[in-house]
């Protein structure tokens, strides 16, 4: 089922995207029509939509579908689209939030999504069966959907919990297994063991660690799928391009720079890094300042966008 999907992917970045909103919660889709023309003129391989960084989870389904549909529209690139419990749901049962993470991926399937990232369902962390319920999942979301399935690795403080490497192994060893995502935020030890059992297979290692990029990029990694490429995406794609050039020097000095850019904008209160990826689109062009509200996020203080602003513009000014 994967095709020639691993291909086209491996070696590329993925935006994690940002959903346009404005003071009210309500989507912009004008603005979110212009954001995907201009990121589509990025070197990226291809997006990311209804992930953590777009709300994926918080959107109502109507707003879900368009905004899905505004993206396949908007590029011929493929699109991964993220399939969990969508926060206006309460499952009663574990059964009833797996049902609702496939009829999301099924849903996707019918809007044009090229595959699905099954968002960590919490609720099987402590079960006695949740390894094998965890993988049953997957295997029912790629049945369900016909796409592939990429495996998502998500750390605590965003919903998830930690994937220990037999999980991994076995996620990866499904036939319709596109990858693995990780998002461990700061969980260094965790990330590696993750990736060095996700490297022994031919499965796609996908970093998702914006304030671990480069090391990521060393210990295994080989695909990107980050939120911090939701704006300036090409600070992302210039440390994964050397990475895989073997320029060393270029490397050093574009991992440099984009760890400048993550410590101004993913740093406690985690969840604020959506409002400051939306303040540093704003400053790129990439959206007007009415479209770039996350109503869902913690209040932040200016201090917190002076910091976004000021990181970009000693960035330009150093070089693009």
């Amino acid at each position: 089922m994967t095709g020639a999907l691993p291909a086209r992917l491996r070696g590329t970045v993925l935006p994690a995207v940002l959903t346009p909103m404005d003071g009210r919660g309500a989507v912009d889709f004008d603005a979110l029509a212009a954001y995907a023309a201009k990121l589509d003129a990025a070197p990226v391989g291809g997006f990311a939509v209804w992930a953590h960084t777009g709300r994926g989870l918080y959107l109502s389904a109507a707003d879900r579908a368009r905004v899905l549909r505004t993206w396949r529209a908007a590029t011929d690139k493929p699109l991964v689209a993220g399939a969990g419990v969508p926060r206006d749901l309460a499952p009663a049962t574990v059964a009833d939030a797996e049902a609702a993470v496939e009829a999301m991926a099924v849903t996707a399937a019918g809007l044009g999504a090229d595959a699905v990232m099954v968002y960590p369902l919490a609720a099987l962390a402590d079960r006695p069966d949740g390894h094998a319920r965890a993988v049953r999942l997957h295997e029912r979301v790629a049945r369900a959907s016909g796409l592939p399935v990429l495996g998502f690795f998500l750390h605590g403080e965003a919903g998830g919990y930690e994937y220990p490497p037999a999980l991994v192994r076995d996620l990866l060893a499904l036939p319709d297994a596109l990858g693995l995502k990780l998002a461990t935020l700061d969980r260094a030890m965790a990330c590696q063991d993750a990736i060095r059992t996700a490297r022994a297979t031919d499965r796609l290692v996908v970093t998702g660690e914006d304030r671990m990029f480069g090391p990521s990029l060393m210990w295994g990694a080989d695909t990107a799928l980050v939120g911090i490429a939701a704006a300036r995406a090409e600070l992302t794609t210039a440390v994964l391009d050397a990475w895989r050039a073997a320029d060393h020097t270029a490397f050093v000095r574009a991992s440099a720079r984009l760890d400048r850019f993550a410590e101004a904008t993913f740093l406690s209160p985690i969840e604020g890094y959506v409002q400051r990826m939306h303040w540093a689109a704003v400053w790129e062009g990439l959206l007007p300042e009415s479209a770039a509200h996350d109503p869902y996020g913690p209040e932040l203080p200016r201090a917190e966008r002076d910091r976004v602003v000021r990181c970009l513009a000693e960035l330009a000014a150093d070089g693009a």
